[in-house]
């Protein structure tokens, strides 16, 4: 079993994580709030180093990233538990749970399944990445030295030392934002906002492509002050180029709210239209929010038809054909000044 990075012992014998805000003291033989940091014979194990819970190619518009290589099918792995306990989790069946019989994979074979299948790079994600502190140092170091790209879909809840360590491997990351209210945070997945704001802006800071994803559930993170706060924010913080993925919720894990409603979605696309260029709408049949149209000219740049992607209104040198903006999406055309 790998010795799992940043962790120390307290008062010479208690085992403290510092990977994420939580600074889980870990008794002997038990793991953290993860489930994949565990305490054995004085060090801090990475348990769920190479353990998979999924692995296959899928549509890089699924992570959901639409302005990194659009159209394109992405390697994307994933492995068991988080360090969030969200009541209404989507994925709870991998995030809530490890599965400790599972096969591993060694970042080579990782890198050697993406190439194999002609991916532009691998995708971290399903479960919490971060989790996996270093087996996705592994990967994402040994992806670019084969010359892919890496990308993360993350909760962003994450100490700035270990984010500044990785995220200069990582090209582009979703970041979850479940709420621009703290309370939101602490009642509904045990965490806190402020780290989340923090890690959105080491990343940019760190020059990576980030977008943005807010899942709305109905009543309880749908106000037109957070959704107006957290728009302003991302305009203000991470700039108005940045993507903003309104989401629908459905009823799931712990939660039985009733499902996101699409009028509901579109209400909250024109809020955060005031504020941002690029505002999509996620889970819910709706023609709105779907395409990329050029904030200059509002010409047409990508059309989205489910995961049909066509990328008609893109010039081979990146920019946009009707009136020769450059266009804040990142494609084959940028591969060169990477």
């Amino acid at each position: 079993m790998k010795t799992a990075r940043y962790w120390h012992l307290e008062s010479g014998k208690q085992i403290v994580c510092d990977l994420c805000p939580h600074g889980c003291a870990i008794a002997d033989g038990k793991a953290g709030r993860c489930g994949v940091r565990q305490a054995e014979g004085g060090e801090l194990r990475a348990y769920g180093y190479g353990l998979l819970s999924s692995a296959r190619v899928d549509p890089i518009e699924k992570k959901p990233l639409y302005h990194f290589y659009p159209g394109s099918e992405i390697f994307s792995v994933g492995g068991w538990g988080c360090n969030l306990s969200c009541s209404f989790c989507q994925n709870w069946t991998i995030s809530q749970q490890v599965d400790r019989n599972g096969k591993r994979s060694s970042p080579e074979e990782v890198v050697a399944s993406a190439v194999a299948r002609g991916s532009p790079g691998i995708a971290y994600t399903y479960n919490e990445p971060l989790i996996a502190f270093e087996f996705v140092v592994d990967c994402a170091s040994a992806a670019r030295r084969k010359g892919l790209i890496n990308a993360m879909v993350t909760n962003g809840h994450a100490r700035a030392e270990p984010a500044a360590e990785l995220l200069p491997l990582i090209d582009a990351l979703n970041i979850d934002i479940k709420s621009f209210e703290d309370s939101f945070y602490r009642e509904h997945c045990r965490a806190g906002l402020a780290p989340v704001l923090a890690f959105c802006r080491q990343a940019v800071q760190a020059g990576c492509h980030v977008e943005i994803t807010n899942l709305l559930i109905p009543g309880l993170n749908d106000g037109r002050n957070a959704l107006d706060g957290l728009s302003r924010w991302i305009r203000t913080e991470l700039g108005t180029a940045t993507v903003l993925h309104l989401s629908a919720y459905h009823p799931d894990y712990r939660m039985r709210i009733p499902p996101t409603p699409v009028s509901l979605l579109e209400q909250a696309c024109e809020i955060a239209r005031q504020h941002l260029d690029y505002v999509y709408l996620g889970n819910a049949r709706t023609a709105t929010g779907q395409d990329t149209r050029c904030p200059g000219c509002r010409g047409m740049l990508v059309e989205r038809r489910g995961y049909a992607v066509a990328a008609t209104g893109i010039a081979r040198d990146g920019r946009c054909r009707h009136c020769g903006r450059a266009v804040d999406i990142i494609g084959e055309w940028s591969r060169s000044r990477r």
